[in-house]
Parts: C-alpha cells; structure tokens; sequence
C-alpha cells in the first residue's frame, strides 16, 4: 500500500482550495452535485434495466420459434441414426 507522504497532503490541501473556490465562483453546491451524480447513476440503471427487459423479451420471443424448430431437427436426427 502507497504511503500518504506531505507533499501529498499539500497536494491534496492546494486541489481542495482550487476545486472550492472553482465552486464558489460557480455557485455550485456540494449537495448539488451529489443529487446530480445520483440522477445520473439512477438514470443509467434505469437504461440499463430497459435493455435487459427489452433483449429479455426478444430472446423469449425468439426461443419461441428456434427451439422448437431445433428439436423437431435434433429427434429427426437421432430417429434416422438409429435406424
């Protein structure tokens, strides 16, 4: 594990200084953009679920057709072997 050494806290001390007062001059809250990243996140669940859902249905409504249409082809296959 990396040791945090003193330059990296002014490091972190001069990026924490910079970042609020790029905020500050915005007028951005920091409650603000948590509920924005939140949003985001939710939002790409919520696609992400539609995908799903919706390949999901296409893959059900596929196996409808193709699995028959296979085991039809696989019994006529092991019926003609045999014979």
């Amino acid at each position: 594990m990396p040791r945090i050494t003193a330059a990296t806290v002014v490091k972190l001390v001069v990026a924490s200084i910079l970042v609020g007062a790029a905020m500050a001059f915005l007028d951005v809250q920091p409650l603000e953009v948590w509920r924005w990243l939140a949003e985001r996140v939710g939002d790409v669940l919520a696609d992400i679920r539609s995908y799903a859902t919706r390949a999901l249905t296409y893959l059900l409504l596929g196996a409808v057709v193709v699995v028959p249409v296979w085991l039809v082809f696989y019994l006529w296959r092991a019926l003609r072997g045999k014979s």
